[in-house]
């Protein structure tokens, strides 16, 4: 957090001279330099409208700050790695570690074009502020064995991309509606200026603007937005949808979600009514059979696997999603989706596509949940925040938000196996209870601040 506020305080420019003073001999980029150009290719070809004979409800369960590599590592038949490339070209090894971990590391754009260094993958140990091979770990698969039952139960996809090489305020943007584009040649990246974040972030809040050739501004538009989300198309067709998310009450931010920067949301009367507060409501309304179609869920930062929150209860908390959703009645017509907002600032060895503003950036995990879903199925599809998007819009014959993302997005769909009968569910083994979440105290602290 610190280095954001530094480098909002003295400008892009300095960004770029910090970047620029790294790049001679140690491996790190200028901000514009070294870029291949922007991807065109489409998906191969997929239905625009799968119908919503099978899937009638949507959980997107989000988690904070990790890559692939940092989770799954290890994983049989996944592409993973237990190895790293230094900026020497040295390759040395991944440390096993535990969830929790002290350090806090930066993740915003000038860092992910660092560690990305042309595709080479190899800057992680020279990232300005935070040089050194702390980043290139792993974490002990028994410290998140739910997880792992999950992938070995459901499906692991080990080529999600984040949308872009980028922070938390723009990845819940992606996840709400595939990208953070304004203009066709401009979107918005890192976080804004101020906090709280969104709409209710101070007078004169500013955002960073990124242009397809990777220009940076710091005087972009007040982080409170007008452009169509999901919900848009959601409600056009009077599909319904709920945003669980935390409280929060310190100055960095209140309710930590995505809508918080639209307006029409924030502003409107859907914000007291599908903008529900606590997130552990969410495992209510699926023990007692109100689902909405489409649900997104935000967790308590301790609850997070934010790096240094301090606790090991992101894993139980997903499975204890998982477990109520799957001993309810809407079983049988539910897809979960757990992904991971951001890079968190971890080591990844596989060079992300180059596709959009900025992006797209690093691997983060993603597993997808459902009955229709072959045991142990592993997707090396490239996909990107968008797929899922993507996905949401085709099951219910939405159209398109017709910005690049969706457009371009491969959907998860080919996770899927709709001719199978579907599965009857397993509760997934958690260290903490449905019961220890439903009376935990709320943290009162933002999901993340950077």
């Amino acid at each position: 957090m610190l280095i954001r506020y530094l480098v909002q305080a003295i400008g892009v420019i300095a960004v770029g001279a910090v970047l620029a003073a790294c790049s001679s001999g140690n491996g790190s980029i200028s901000p514009q330099a070294g870029w291949p150009a922007i991807s065109s290719t489409l998906p191969e070809s997929q239905p625009d409208s799968l119908g919503n004979n099978y899937i009638k409800h949507v959980v997107i369960v989000i988690q904070e700050n990790r890559t692939f590599d940092n989770l799954f590592a290890t994983f049989p038949g996944a592409d993973g790695t237990t190895t790293g490339l230094t900026h020497t070209g040295q390759v040395i090894p991944l440390q096993k570690y535990n969830l929790y971990s002290p350090i806090f590391l930066q993740n915003g754009y000038m860092f992910f074009r660092v560690a990305y260094d042309h595709g080479k993958m190899d800057g992680f140990d020279v990232e300005p502020y935070q040089s050194g091979t702390y980043r290139y770990q792993y974490v002990d698969p028994a410290q998140i064995k739910p997880y792992w039952d999950l992938a070995k139960q459901y499906a692991l996809a080990d080529h999600m991309f984040q949308t872009q090489g980028s922070g938390s305020f723009t990845s819940h943007q992606d996840l709400i509606r595939g990208n953070t584009e304004i203009s066709p040649t401009e979107a918005i990246i890192d976080g804004p200026s101020g906090t709280p974040w969104g709409c209710g972030a101070p007078g004169g809040t500013k955002t960073t603007i990124i242009t397809a050739t990777g220009a940076l501004s710091n005087n972009g538009p007040y982080p409170c937005f007008s452009y169509d989300t999901l919900r848009d198309l959601l409600d056009t067709k009077h599909v319904s949808w709920r945003y669980y998310s935390p409280s929060v009450t310190m100055a960095d931010g209140f309710q930590w979600n995505g809508f918080d920067a639209i307006a029409a949301v924030f502003r409107g009367p859907e914000w007291k009514w599908k903008i529900s507060t606590p997130e552990t409501n969410i495992l209510k309304d699926a023990s007692e059979n109100r689902l909405q179609n489409v649900s997104w869920v935000v967790p308590d930062f301790v609850n997070s696997d934010h790096p240094n929150d301090g606790s090991d209860t992101g894993p139980s908390w997903v499975a204890q999603i998982v477990n109520a959703i799957g001993q309810s009645p809407a079983w049988n017509s539910t897809a979960i989706i757990v992904t991971w907002d951001d890079w968190g600032g971890f080591y990844d060895h596989v060079a992300p596509p180059r596709r959009g503003f900025g992006g797209l950036g690093f691997r983060v995990p993603m597993l997808v949940i459902s009955p229709y879903i072959k045991q142990g199925t592993i997707s090396h599809t490239s996909y990107e925040f968008a797929s899922i998007i993507r996905f949401i819009e085709d099951n219910w014959s939405l159209g398109r938000l017709n910005n690049s993302a969706d457009t371009r997005a491969h959907s998860i769909v080919d996770v899927f196996d709709f001719s199978q009968a579907p599965r009857p569910f397993h509760p997934i083994a958690a260290k903490y209870s449905h019961s220890f979440f439903e009376h935990q105290p709320p943290s009162n602290r933002p999901v993340d601040t950077q």
